[in-house]
């Protein structure tokens, strides 16, 4: 019983943060469990098996540092997100779009989908780029998306190669070619489906990164959020571990030191594995999603 509580206790800390909730109930989890049918991922593919796993705590944090790294990426951010005044609101909006394009129907991703591009319709203006030429932008631009989405997908899949001990099914390959899935309802149709052209696609947008005062600015929240206090020293071990798993390209980019890899992969593996003891194995989001599969048939219970 005390371990029980313990647990509960721990994890409704940790969910409400993240879903933004005092209930620690996802608002989208409706979404996940509703639907007929399956998604585009089962719980044995390499996109299910990465987002799961709490690496994805590092992942997100890689993503937003590389994705401020582009101009046109950044003045997105700065004008039109709420990342200052509702932190946390954007923090669940991105963890919504992941988990219902993870783990929900295709129906509720079409919903998604639609929520989404209507956000980016919005979302459009200037910026500098890296030669100081002016540039129009907007977030719908499929260059702009497919930047996004690269950066989003090397992050999560190098936090999951250096801080998880779960394996990905099929590889890195797997998981790129698989979650090139996820952007296509986005209208981005043509994405990196290997690491070999991921890692050609992130040197081709090289020209275009810079770092800025309008860089720093992001950066240094990004280091430094609103966040409770009590979740600051975990989410310091987070940003350095985020950082570590960057190229020294990036690394030196971005100005950020840390402390080496070689320390930082032992204990933050020991700290998310000691998380998941104290938050417990379950995941309301992917039970919802596994009950959905089982009650229509994509799933026997005991594959689950």
């Amino acid at each position: 019983m005390p371990n029980n509580f313990v647990q509960e206790f721990f994890s409704h800390r940790f969910r409400s943060l993240l879903s933004n909730s005092k209930d620690g109930k996802p608002p989208w989890l409706h979404d996940i469990a509703s639907g007929k049918g399956r998604g585009l991922y089962l719980p044995s593919d390499a996109p299910w098996v990465v987002h799961a796993d709490l690496g994805t705590l590092v992942g997100g944090i890689r993503a937003l540092l590389m994705q401020a790294l582009h101009p046109g990426s950044l003045a997105g951010v700065r004008t039109h997100s709420r990342y200052k005044k509702e932190p946390l609101g954007r923090l669940a909006g991105t963890i919504r779009w992941l988990t219902i394009t993870t783990f929900a129907s295709h129906e509720a991703l079409g919903r998604e989908a639609s929520r989404v591009t209507g956000m980016h319709d919005k979302v459009k203006g200037d910026y500098q780029n890296s030669k100081g030429d002016k540039c129009p932008y907007h977030a719908a631009d499929t260059d702009l998306l497919l930047w996004v989405h690269i950066a989003f997908m090397d992050s999560f899949l190098r936090a999951h190669q250096h801080y998880s001990s779960q394996p990905i099914p099929g590889g890195a390959d797997a998981y790129i070619r698989l979650w090139s899935k996820s952007v296509e309802p986005l209208g981005l149709k043509e994405a990196p489906m290997s690491e070999a052209e991921m890692t050609e696609c992130l040197k081709r947008f090289r020209p275009e990164l810079v770092v800025n005062e309008h860089t720093r600015e992001v950066l240094h929240w990004i280091k430094h959020p609103p966040l409770p206090k009590t979740s600051m020293p975990v989410y310091r071990l987070l940003f350095q571990a985020a950082v570590a798993s960057m190229p020294t390209e990036y690394r030196k980019m971005l100005g950020f030191r840390t402390l080496p890899r070689w320390l930082l992969r032992p204990i933050t593996r020991g700290f998310l594995k000691a998380l998941r003891i104290a938050i417990g194995p379950d995941s309301p989001l992917e039970d919802a999603a596994i009950e959905r599969l089982q009650r229509d048939g994509h799933l026997q219970p005991e594959s689950a």
